[in-house]
Protein backbone atom coordinates (compact mmCIF):
# COMPACT_ATOMS: atom_id res chain seq x y z
CA UNK A 1 0.00 0.00 0.00
CA UNK A 2 1.25 3.47 -0.87
CA UNK A 3 1.92 5.60 2.16
CA UNK A 4 -0.22 8.78 2.14
CA UNK A 5 1.71 11.98 1.80
CA UNK A 6 0.76 15.56 2.44
CA UNK A 7 1.46 18.38 0.03
CA UNK A 8 2.58 21.67 1.49
CA UNK A 9 5.18 23.15 3.82
CA UNK A 10 5.19 20.27 6.33
CA UNK A 11 8.22 18.62 7.87
CA UNK A 12 8.90 14.90 7.54
CA UNK A 13 7.72 14.05 11.08
CA UNK A 14 4.00 14.59 10.51
CA UNK A 15 2.98 11.13 11.75
CA UNK A 16 0.89 10.76 14.88
CA UNK A 17 3.11 8.52 16.98
CA UNK A 18 2.30 6.11 19.80
CA UNK A 19 4.57 8.16 22.04
CA UNK A 20 2.46 11.24 21.37
CA UNK A 21 -0.71 9.31 22.18
CA UNK A 22 0.72 8.02 25.48
CA UNK A 23 1.72 11.57 26.42
CA UNK A 24 -1.78 12.84 25.63
CA UNK A 25 -3.28 10.02 27.73
CA UNK A 26 -1.03 10.80 30.67
CA UNK A 27 -1.87 14.51 30.53
CA UNK A 28 -5.60 13.84 30.32
CA UNK A 29 -5.57 11.29 33.16
CA UNK A 30 -4.00 13.94 35.38
CA UNK A 31 -6.82 16.37 34.56
CA UNK A 32 -9.41 16.12 37.38
CA UNK A 33 -12.05 18.17 35.55
CA UNK A 34 -11.67 16.05 32.42
CA UNK A 35 -12.06 12.81 34.33
CA UNK A 36 -15.16 14.13 36.08
CA UNK A 37 -16.66 15.09 32.72
CA UNK A 38 -15.83 11.60 31.41
CA UNK A 39 -18.27 10.20 33.96
CA UNK A 40 -21.16 12.46 32.92
CA UNK A 41 -20.81 12.80 29.15
CA UNK A 42 -20.37 9.44 27.34
CA UNK A 43 -23.92 8.08 27.67
CA UNK A 44 -25.96 11.24 27.02
CA UNK A 45 -26.21 13.91 24.34
CA UNK A 46 -23.96 16.88 25.00
CA UNK A 47 -26.91 19.24 25.44
CA UNK A 48 -28.31 17.03 28.22
CA UNK A 49 -25.04 16.21 29.94
CA UNK A 50 -23.74 19.78 29.75
CA UNK A 51 -27.06 21.64 29.95
CA UNK A 52 -26.85 25.10 31.47
CA UNK A 53 -30.16 25.50 33.31
CA UNK A 54 -29.40 29.14 34.10
CA UNK A 55 -30.35 29.93 30.49
CA UNK A 56 -33.84 28.53 31.02
CA UNK A 57 -34.23 30.65 34.15
CA UNK A 58 -33.08 33.79 32.35
CA UNK A 59 -35.25 33.14 29.29
CA UNK A 60 -38.62 31.68 30.26
CA UNK A 61 -41.15 31.15 27.44
CA UNK A 62 -42.81 34.49 28.13
CA UNK A 63 -43.07 37.17 25.44
CA UNK A 64 -44.23 40.79 25.41
CA UNK A 65 -45.29 40.49 21.75
CA UNK A 66 -46.88 37.21 20.69
CA UNK A 67 -49.22 36.23 17.86
CA UNK A 68 -52.29 34.50 19.36
CA UNK A 69 -52.81 30.98 18.05
CA UNK A 70 -54.61 27.90 19.36
CA UNK A 71 -54.03 25.57 16.41
CA UNK A 72 -52.11 22.32 16.46
CA UNK A 73 -48.37 22.00 15.87
CA UNK A 74 -47.45 20.47 12.52
CA UNK A 75 -44.99 17.61 12.03
CA UNK A 76 -42.76 17.21 8.98
CA UNK A 77 -41.62 13.86 10.39
CA UNK A 78 -38.66 12.21 8.66
CA UNK A 79 -38.57 14.54 5.68
CA UNK A 80 -36.85 17.68 4.48
CA UNK A 81 -39.95 19.82 3.99
CA UNK A 82 -39.52 22.57 6.60
CA UNK A 83 -39.40 25.17 3.80
CA UNK A 84 -42.96 24.12 2.85
CA UNK A 85 -44.25 23.73 6.41
CA UNK A 86 -43.07 27.12 7.71
CA UNK A 87 -44.77 29.34 5.10
CA UNK A 88 -47.93 27.21 5.17
CA UNK A 89 -47.98 27.74 8.93
CA UNK A 90 -47.85 31.48 8.20
CA UNK A 91 -50.77 31.22 5.78
CA UNK A 92 -53.08 29.11 7.93
CA UNK A 93 -53.05 31.63 10.78
CA UNK A 94 -54.88 34.25 8.72
CA UNK A 95 -57.33 31.69 7.37
CA UNK A 96 -58.20 30.43 10.85
CA UNK A 97 -58.88 33.99 11.99
CA UNK A 98 -60.93 34.90 8.91
CA UNK A 99 -63.07 31.75 9.02
CA UNK A 100 -63.28 31.48 12.84
CA UNK A 101 -61.67 28.02 12.90
CA UNK A 102 -60.38 25.99 15.85
CA UNK A 103 -57.69 24.47 13.66
CA UNK A 104 -56.58 24.13 10.06
CA UNK A 105 -53.64 22.53 8.32
CA UNK A 106 -52.81 23.08 4.68
CA UNK A 107 -51.46 20.18 2.64
CA UNK A 108 -47.68 20.07 2.54
CA UNK A 109 -47.78 16.76 0.57
CA UNK A 110 -49.72 18.53 -2.19
CA UNK A 111 -46.92 21.03 -2.81
CA UNK A 112 -44.29 18.33 -2.25
CA UNK A 113 -45.73 16.28 -5.13
CA UNK A 114 -45.43 19.13 -7.59
CA UNK A 115 -42.08 20.24 -6.20
CA UNK A 116 -40.51 16.90 -7.10
CA UNK A 117 -41.84 17.06 -10.65
CA UNK A 118 -40.72 20.65 -11.07
CA UNK A 119 -37.28 19.98 -9.59
CA UNK A 120 -36.81 17.03 -11.93
CA UNK A 121 -37.61 19.29 -14.89
CA UNK A 122 -35.35 22.03 -13.46
CA UNK A 123 -32.45 19.61 -13.13
CA UNK A 124 -32.79 18.23 -16.65
CA UNK A 125 -33.04 21.76 -18.07
CA UNK A 126 -29.79 22.60 -16.28
CA UNK A 127 -28.23 19.48 -17.76
CA UNK A 128 -29.27 20.72 -21.21
CA UNK A 129 -27.80 24.13 -20.40
CA UNK A 130 -24.43 22.61 -19.47
CA UNK A 131 -24.07 20.05 -22.29
CA UNK A 132 -20.96 21.78 -23.61
CA UNK A 133 -19.20 21.57 -20.25
CA UNK A 134 -17.03 18.61 -19.37
CA UNK A 135 -18.64 15.98 -17.13
CA UNK A 136 -15.92 16.71 -14.55
CA UNK A 137 -16.49 20.47 -14.55
CA UNK A 138 -17.35 21.90 -11.11
CA UNK A 139 -20.82 23.07 -12.21
CA UNK A 140 -21.86 19.72 -13.71
CA UNK A 141 -20.49 17.85 -10.71
CA UNK A 142 -22.39 20.17 -8.35
CA UNK A 143 -25.60 19.51 -10.30
CA UNK A 144 -25.04 15.75 -10.23
CA UNK A 145 -24.23 15.77 -6.51
CA UNK A 146 -27.84 16.72 -5.65
CA UNK A 147 -30.18 16.46 -8.65
CA UNK A 148 -33.41 16.73 -6.64
CA UNK A 149 -32.85 18.24 -3.22
CA UNK A 150 -35.33 17.70 -0.41
CA UNK A 151 -34.96 21.22 0.87
CA UNK A 152 -35.73 24.56 -0.69
CA UNK A 153 -36.03 28.30 -0.29
CA UNK A 154 -39.13 30.42 0.22
CA UNK A 155 -39.00 31.65 -3.40
CA UNK A 156 -39.48 28.04 -4.49
CA UNK A 157 -42.51 27.73 -2.21
CA UNK A 158 -43.98 30.88 -3.77
CA UNK A 159 -43.38 29.53 -7.28
CA UNK A 160 -45.27 26.34 -6.40
CA UNK A 161 -48.28 27.87 -4.67
CA UNK A 162 -48.70 30.55 -7.35
CA UNK A 163 -48.76 27.86 -10.06
CA UNK A 164 -50.64 25.03 -8.33
CA UNK A 165 -52.46 26.58 -5.40
CA UNK A 166 -52.98 24.49 -2.27
CA UNK A 167 -55.62 22.34 -0.55
CA UNK A 168 -56.58 21.52 3.05
CA UNK A 169 -54.56 18.63 4.38
CA UNK A 170 -57.52 16.35 5.04
CA UNK A 171 -58.19 16.43 1.28
CA UNK A 172 -54.63 15.43 0.37
CA UNK A 173 -52.97 13.84 3.44
CA UNK A 174 -49.55 12.32 4.04
CA UNK A 175 -48.37 9.03 2.62
CA UNK A 176 -45.44 7.03 3.91
CA UNK A 177 -43.19 8.47 1.20
CA UNK A 178 -44.07 12.10 1.91
CA UNK A 179 -43.39 11.86 5.63
CA UNK A 180 -40.45 9.42 5.29
CA UNK A 181 -38.96 10.73 2.08
CA UNK A 182 -35.35 9.51 1.98
CA UNK A 183 -36.10 6.35 -0.01
CA UNK A 184 -38.13 8.25 -2.61
CA UNK A 185 -35.50 10.99 -2.86
CA UNK A 186 -32.76 8.40 -3.41
CA UNK A 187 -34.77 6.69 -6.16
CA UNK A 188 -35.53 9.96 -7.95
CA UNK A 189 -31.93 11.10 -7.63
CA UNK A 190 -30.51 7.91 -9.12
CA UNK A 191 -32.97 7.98 -12.02
CA UNK A 192 -32.24 11.64 -12.79
CA UNK A 193 -28.49 11.03 -12.82
CA UNK A 194 -29.08 8.31 -15.41
CA UNK A 195 -31.33 10.67 -17.35
CA UNK A 196 -28.48 13.20 -17.36
CA UNK A 197 -26.21 10.55 -18.84
CA UNK A 198 -28.77 9.75 -21.55
CA UNK A 199 -29.08 13.41 -22.54
CA UNK A 200 -25.34 14.06 -22.50
CA UNK A 201 -24.69 10.94 -24.58
CA UNK A 202 -27.37 11.95 -27.10
CA UNK A 203 -25.78 15.40 -27.37
CA UNK A 204 -22.39 13.81 -28.00
CA UNK A 205 -23.98 11.79 -30.81
CA UNK A 206 -25.21 14.98 -32.50
CA UNK A 207 -28.83 15.26 -31.29
CA UNK A 208 -30.45 18.65 -31.86
CA UNK A 209 -31.84 20.81 -29.07
CA UNK A 210 -35.40 19.97 -30.16
CA UNK A 211 -34.59 16.25 -30.11
CA UNK A 212 -33.01 16.56 -26.66
CA UNK A 213 -36.00 18.40 -25.22
CA UNK A 214 -38.37 15.77 -26.64
CA UNK A 215 -36.18 13.12 -25.01
CA UNK A 216 -36.27 15.07 -21.75
CA UNK A 217 -40.06 15.10 -21.80
CA UNK A 218 -40.09 11.34 -22.30
CA UNK A 219 -37.77 10.91 -19.32
CA UNK A 220 -40.06 13.07 -17.17
CA UNK A 221 -42.84 10.52 -17.73
CA UNK A 222 -40.80 8.12 -15.61
CA UNK A 223 -40.51 10.64 -12.76
CA UNK A 224 -44.24 11.33 -12.97
CA UNK A 225 -45.00 7.61 -12.76
CA UNK A 226 -42.78 7.19 -9.69
CA UNK A 227 -44.46 10.15 -7.95
CA UNK A 228 -48.00 9.14 -8.90
CA UNK A 229 -47.47 5.64 -7.49
CA UNK A 230 -45.45 6.61 -4.40
CA UNK A 231 -47.37 9.71 -3.36
CA UNK A 232 -50.65 9.43 -5.33
CA UNK A 233 -51.93 12.06 -7.75
CA UNK A 234 -53.31 15.26 -6.17
CA UNK A 235 -56.93 16.34 -6.72
CA UNK A 236 -57.75 18.67 -9.59
CA UNK A 237 -60.90 19.98 -7.87
CA UNK A 238 -62.16 20.00 -4.31
CA UNK A 239 -65.05 20.90 -2.04
CA UNK A 240 -64.14 22.62 1.22
CA UNK A 241 -66.82 22.07 3.87
CA UNK A 242 -66.44 22.81 7.59
CA UNK A 243 -68.11 24.10 10.76
CA UNK A 244 -66.61 27.18 12.36
CA UNK A 245 -66.15 27.64 16.13
CA UNK A 246 -69.73 28.88 16.43
CA UNK A 247 -71.09 25.80 14.69
CA UNK A 248 -71.94 27.56 11.43
CA UNK A 249 -71.64 25.43 8.30
CA UNK A 250 -69.53 26.70 5.40
CA UNK A 251 -69.28 24.98 2.03
CA UNK A 252 -67.30 25.93 -1.06
CA UNK A 253 -68.03 23.51 -3.87
CA UNK A 254 -66.09 22.32 -6.90
CA UNK A 255 -63.14 24.70 -6.88
CA UNK A 256 -59.60 24.17 -8.12
CA UNK A 257 -56.63 24.24 -5.71
CA UNK A 258 -55.51 27.49 -7.34
CA UNK A 259 -58.98 29.02 -6.79
CA UNK A 260 -58.86 27.84 -3.18
CA UNK A 261 -55.56 29.68 -2.71
CA UNK A 262 -56.62 32.86 -4.49
CA UNK A 263 -60.05 33.12 -2.83
CA UNK A 264 -59.56 31.72 0.66
CA UNK A 265 -55.90 32.20 1.67
CA UNK A 266 -55.65 35.77 2.94
CA UNK A 267 -51.99 36.12 2.07
CA UNK A 268 -50.46 37.21 -1.24
CA UNK A 269 -47.30 35.15 -1.43
CA UNK A 270 -45.91 37.25 -4.28
CA UNK A 271 -45.42 40.00 -1.70
CA UNK A 272 -42.86 37.95 0.25
CA UNK A 273 -39.31 39.27 0.05
CA UNK A 274 -36.20 37.40 1.17
CA UNK A 275 -33.52 39.03 3.31
CA UNK A 276 -30.12 37.41 3.77
CA UNK A 277 -27.36 37.98 6.31
CA UNK A 278 -24.00 36.94 4.87
CA UNK A 279 -21.25 39.09 6.40
CA UNK A 280 -18.81 37.99 3.68
CA UNK A 281 -20.76 39.86 1.02
CA UNK A 282 -21.62 43.50 0.40
CA UNK A 283 -24.71 44.70 2.26
CA UNK A 284 -27.69 46.47 0.66
CA UNK A 285 -27.11 44.50 -2.52
CA UNK A 286 -29.19 41.74 -4.12
CA UNK A 287 -27.79 38.31 -4.92
CA UNK A 288 -29.03 35.48 -7.12
CA UNK A 289 -27.78 31.92 -6.50
CA UNK A 290 -26.58 30.06 -9.59
CA UNK A 291 -28.71 27.11 -10.78
CA UNK A 292 -31.01 27.25 -7.71
CA UNK A 293 -34.78 26.95 -8.17
CA UNK A 294 -37.56 24.54 -9.00
CA UNK A 295 -40.16 25.99 -11.40
CA UNK A 296 -38.75 26.85 -14.82
CA UNK A 297 -40.15 30.24 -15.85
CA UNK A 298 -40.88 31.43 -12.30
CA UNK A 299 -39.20 34.55 -10.87
CA UNK A 300 -35.62 33.76 -9.83
CA UNK A 301 -34.39 33.17 -6.29
CA UNK A 302 -33.10 36.58 -5.20
CA UNK A 303 -31.93 37.70 -1.75
CA UNK A 304 -31.16 41.17 -0.41
CA UNK A 305 -28.09 40.96 1.80
CA UNK A 306 -28.51 43.15 4.87
CA UNK A 307 -27.05 43.54 8.37
CA UNK A 308 -28.79 41.67 11.17
CA UNK A 309 -30.03 44.97 12.57
CA UNK A 310 -32.30 45.36 9.53
CA UNK A 311 -33.49 41.76 9.72
CA UNK A 312 -34.47 42.31 13.35
CA UNK A 313 -36.10 45.66 12.60
CA UNK A 314 -38.26 44.09 9.86
CA UNK A 315 -39.12 41.07 12.01
CA UNK A 316 -40.31 43.29 14.87
CA UNK A 317 -42.45 45.35 12.50
CA UNK A 318 -44.13 42.18 11.27
CA UNK A 319 -44.76 40.78 14.75
CA UNK A 320 -46.08 44.09 16.09
CA UNK A 321 -48.50 44.16 13.15
CA UNK A 322 -49.72 40.64 13.94
CA UNK A 323 -48.10 38.92 10.96
CA UNK A 324 -45.85 35.86 11.13
CA UNK A 325 -42.62 35.57 9.14
CA UNK A 326 -40.23 32.74 8.34
CA UNK A 327 -36.58 32.45 9.40
CA UNK A 328 -33.81 30.27 7.99
CA UNK A 329 -31.46 29.14 10.75
CA UNK A 330 -28.87 26.61 11.84
CA UNK A 331 -31.09 24.05 13.53
CA UNK A 332 -28.31 22.19 15.35
CA UNK A 333 -26.33 25.04 16.92
CA UNK A 334 -26.55 25.29 20.73
CA UNK A 335 -30.06 23.91 20.95
CA UNK A 336 -32.00 21.83 23.49
CA UNK A 337 -34.76 19.73 21.94
CA UNK A 338 -36.35 19.03 25.30
CA UNK A 339 -36.73 22.69 26.36
CA UNK A 340 -36.73 24.32 22.91
CA UNK A 341 -34.11 26.85 23.97
CA UNK A 342 -31.57 28.13 21.46
CA UNK A 343 -28.84 30.04 23.27
CA UNK A 344 -25.08 30.41 22.83
CA UNK A 345 -24.45 29.09 26.34
CA UNK A 346 -27.17 26.43 26.59
CA UNK A 347 -24.49 23.71 26.27
CA UNK A 348 -21.43 24.28 28.44
CA UNK A 349 -18.69 22.85 26.22
CA UNK A 350 -16.05 24.86 28.04
CA UNK A 351 -16.70 23.13 31.37
CA UNK A 352 -16.20 19.66 29.90
CA UNK A 353 -13.79 20.10 27.01
CA UNK A 354 -12.11 23.42 27.82
CA UNK A 355 -12.97 24.69 24.36
CA UNK A 356 -14.37 28.01 23.19
CA UNK A 357 -14.95 29.19 19.64
CA UNK A 358 -13.83 32.64 18.54
CA UNK A 359 -14.98 32.47 14.92
CA UNK A 360 -17.23 35.11 13.42
CA UNK A 361 -20.45 34.35 11.54
CA UNK A 362 -18.71 34.96 8.22
CA UNK A 363 -15.81 32.69 9.17
CA UNK A 364 -18.21 29.89 10.16
CA UNK A 365 -19.73 30.13 6.68
CA UNK A 366 -16.31 30.20 5.05
CA UNK A 367 -15.12 27.12 6.93
CA UNK A 368 -18.44 25.28 6.43
CA UNK A 369 -19.29 25.10 10.12
CA UNK A 370 -22.71 26.72 10.08
CA UNK A 371 -25.42 27.73 7.61
CA UNK A 372 -29.21 27.76 7.38
CA UNK A 373 -30.44 24.16 7.34
CA UNK A 374 -33.96 24.63 8.70
CA UNK A 375 -36.89 27.05 8.40
CA UNK A 376 -39.26 28.00 11.22
CA UNK A 377 -42.18 30.41 11.64
CA UNK A 378 -41.37 33.52 13.68
CA UNK A 379 -44.35 34.34 15.91
CA UNK A 380 -43.20 36.41 18.87
CA UNK A 381 -40.58 38.46 20.68
CA UNK A 382 -39.88 39.72 24.19
CA UNK A 383 -38.84 43.37 24.27
CA UNK A 384 -37.59 45.27 27.31
CA UNK A 385 -36.74 48.98 27.16
CA UNK A 386 -36.77 48.88 23.36
CA UNK A 387 -34.36 45.93 23.12
CA UNK A 388 -35.24 42.41 21.98
CA UNK A 389 -34.28 39.86 24.64
CA UNK A 390 -35.61 36.70 23.00
CA UNK A 391 -37.72 35.48 20.09
CA UNK A 392 -40.45 32.86 19.73
CA UNK A 393 -40.60 30.50 16.75
CA UNK A 394 -43.04 27.76 15.78
CA UNK A 395 -41.31 24.56 14.72
CA UNK A 396 -42.64 21.76 12.50
CA UNK A 397 -41.33 18.84 14.57
CA UNK A 398 -44.57 17.97 16.45
CA UNK A 399 -45.65 19.19 19.88
CA UNK A 400 -43.45 16.60 21.62
CA UNK A 401 -40.30 18.54 20.64
CA UNK A 402 -39.26 21.94 21.98
CA UNK A 403 -41.66 23.60 24.42
CA UNK A 404 -44.90 22.12 23.06
CA UNK A 405 -43.65 22.81 19.53
CA UNK A 406 -42.26 26.30 20.14
CA UNK A 407 -38.64 27.41 20.42
CA UNK A 408 -37.27 30.23 22.57
CA UNK A 409 -34.35 31.94 20.82
CA UNK A 410 -32.10 34.38 22.65
CA UNK A 411 -31.28 37.53 20.73
CA UNK A 412 -27.56 36.71 20.86
CA UNK A 413 -28.25 33.33 19.21
CA UNK A 414 -30.55 34.99 16.66
CA UNK A 415 -27.70 37.34 15.72
CA UNK A 416 -25.23 34.50 15.08
CA UNK A 417 -27.31 31.65 13.67
CA UNK A 418 -30.25 33.17 11.75
CA UNK A 419 -29.36 33.67 8.08
CA UNK A 420 -32.65 34.32 6.21
CA UNK A 421 -35.85 36.24 6.85
CA UNK A 422 -38.85 35.76 4.54
CA UNK A 423 -41.35 38.53 5.16
CA UNK A 424 -43.98 40.77 3.57
CA UNK A 425 -42.49 43.60 1.53
CA UNK A 426 -44.55 46.12 3.47
CA UNK A 427 -42.37 45.59 6.55
CA UNK A 428 -39.10 46.24 4.69
CA UNK A 429 -37.83 49.84 4.29
CA UNK A 430 -37.88 51.25 0.76
CA UNK A 431 -34.13 51.90 0.72
CA UNK A 432 -33.60 48.17 1.32
CA UNK A 433 -36.08 47.10 -1.37
CA UNK A 434 -34.28 49.41 -3.80
CA UNK A 435 -31.55 46.77 -4.08
CA UNK A 436 -34.00 44.72 -6.17
CA UNK A 437 -33.93 47.45 -8.83
CA UNK A 438 -30.25 46.87 -9.55
CA UNK A 439 -28.34 43.99 -11.10
CA UNK A 440 -27.95 41.10 -8.70
CA UNK A 441 -24.62 39.60 -7.81
CA UNK A 442 -24.23 35.84 -8.18
CA UNK A 443 -23.66 33.19 -5.54
CA UNK A 444 -21.88 30.04 -6.78
CA UNK A 445 -23.81 26.80 -6.43
CA UNK A 446 -21.21 25.33 -4.08
CA UNK A 447 -21.21 28.28 -1.66
CA UNK A 448 -22.06 27.12 1.88
CA UNK A 449 -24.66 29.88 2.27
CA UNK A 450 -26.72 27.85 -0.25
CA UNK A 451 -26.91 24.84 2.01
CA UNK A 452 -30.59 24.14 1.39
CA UNK A 453 -32.90 24.30 4.44
CA UNK A 454 -34.87 21.10 5.02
Amino acid sequence: MTKPTAKGPLNDSGELTLTQLRTLDDEFNADKAGNLARIAVPDRPYVDALYNDNVQKQHPPVFSHELPFDGSITDQKDSGRCWIFAPLNMLRRGMMKNYNLDDLELSQPYLYYYDKLEKANWFLENILATLNQDIESPVVQDLLSAPILEGGFCHMFVALIEKYGVVPKHIYPETFHTSHSLELADLLGSRLREHAKILRNAHAMGATVDDLRKRKNELLKEIHRIMSISVKSPPERLTWIFNDKDGRLHEFKDITPLEFYKKHVSFDCTQIVALLNDPRREYMKSYQPDFVGNVVGAPPVVYINVPMSIIKQCAIRSIEDGCAAAIGLDEHAFYSKTTGIRALDVTDYRAAFDIESHMSKGERLQYKISAANHVMTLVGAHIEDGKVIRWKAENSRASTQDNKGYSTITDEWFEEYVYHLHIKKSYVPEHVLDALNHDAGSIPLNDYILRIPC
